[in-house]
Parts: C-alpha cells; structure tokens; sequence
C-alpha cells in the first residue's frame, strides 16, 4: 500500500470515529457497573490516530488533522441543527422522537468540539515535548503521558459543557464523580492500546513494493 494512502486511511478513519462518537454517544451504556458513553470505545481511537501520525509524519500533519477535524465537528454541527429546526413531512412521523434524540445531540456536538480541539492540541504538543524529553526513545512511555492527560482535559471539559446544570442533579459535584470512573476507563483503554501504536507506526514504515516490470523482450517479469 502506498504512504499516501496509509495516511488517507488513517485520516478516513479518525474522521469516522469522530462522526461516530458525536451523532452515537448519546446512549449510555454501564461497564462493570459503572455508567459510561458509548462514545468511550471511539475517543481513545482518535488519540492513538493522532500519536501515530505524529510519530512518523511530524508535529505539522499531526496538527492538521486536529484542523480538519475541527471543521468538520463545525459540519456536522450546523446541519445537525438545520435537521432539527426543519417542519416535518406530514408523511413523517417519527419528529418528536428525532428532536429529543438529535436536539440533545447538539450540546453534545458543541461540547465535543470544544474538549476536542483543545485536548488533542495538548496532544499532540505533549507527544512532541515528550519526544523531545526522551531523545526520540520510549514510544510507549510519550503515547500514553501525553494521552492521559489529554483524555482527562477532553473529559473533563466535554462533561461540564455537555451535561453542567442540564438537570438539578448535575452540580459540579456530581460531574466530578461522573469524571472519575469514567476517566479510570479512558486511562485503561488508552494503556491497552499501545501495541496499536507500536503496530501503527510499524505500518507506516513499510514500504510499498516497486511495481513489477515486464522485460518485453523475453516477455518474462
């Protein structure tokens, strides 16, 4: 496969996770006990895409993908909102369930957006100051400083914006019990992961074969 294309599939990939983590997080899910997101088996994806990329292609194309992802949480945001506010076909009946489902998805949208932009900028500066602290050695050791520390700015800021006062129960001392269990999870998938990054960068290095050429005189490869 051609360097390109590995990182237009890594990029297809880190879009998608995001799509999928706005428009799906909404239902909550409990594991071992403890109510979470679904979106918490998405998340930690786009922290391992953006440490991967900035492994082998550098602190620029790492940042870029962060851009793009920005702009298109902007994207879905606008015509999620547009999908809302539109009057229903008289043919279409299901409205009101659209609304509750999509109209909360909102805030989560704006939520996420906020908490992502600034949590994978810390990324992919701590993956780089981390880099640097450690002479280019210990991939495990930066991939997982800098993605605990970006998981609790993204949680945290994600849980406040997307639930604070959304009900008389959801005071900050409530979100910052909400914020440990479900950071504790966020910190051990992000620990399992790291093989993925080991595998991911490996990947990226392979070269693609030369094509295969055909010696016309003799007609043989």
């Amino acid at each position: 496969m051609k360097e390109s294309l590995k990182l237009q599939v890594l990029f297809a990939s880190f879009i998608a996770m995001m799509i999928a983590m706005n428009l799906l997080g909404v239902k909550i899910t409990t594991i071992f006990g403890v109510s979470v997101s679904v979106a918490i088996f998405m998340v930690p994806f786009t922290f391992l895409i953006t440490d991967i990329v900035a492994e082998i292609y550098g602190k620029k194309t790492a940042t870029q993908f962060v851009i793009t992802g920005v702009i298109a949480l902007f994207v879905i945001f606008g015509f999620t909102a547009l999908s809302v506010v539109l009057p229903p076909n008289e043919r279409y009946p299901h409205n009101d369930a659209y609304r509750t489902i999509f109209g909360s998805t909102l805030r989560m949208i704006f939520a996420s957006i906020v908490a992502f932009a600034i949590s994978q900028y810390h990324d992919v500066w701590a993956f780089h100051f981390w880099k640097s602290k450690t002479k280019g050695k210990y991939l495990w050791l930066r991939n997982n400083l800098s993605t605990w520390v970006s998981q609790a700015i993204d949680s945290f800021i994600f849980l406040i914006l997307a639930f604070y006062k959304t009900a008389t129960l959801f005071d900050l001392a409530f979100i910052f019990k909400l914020f440990l269990p479900y950071y504790i999870f966020k910190i051990i998938f992000a620990a399992l992961d790291t093989p993925l990054v080991y595998l991911g960068v490996w990947w990226l290095k392979q070269k693609s074969s030369p094509p295969l050429k055909i010696r016309r005189d003799r007609g043989e490869l």
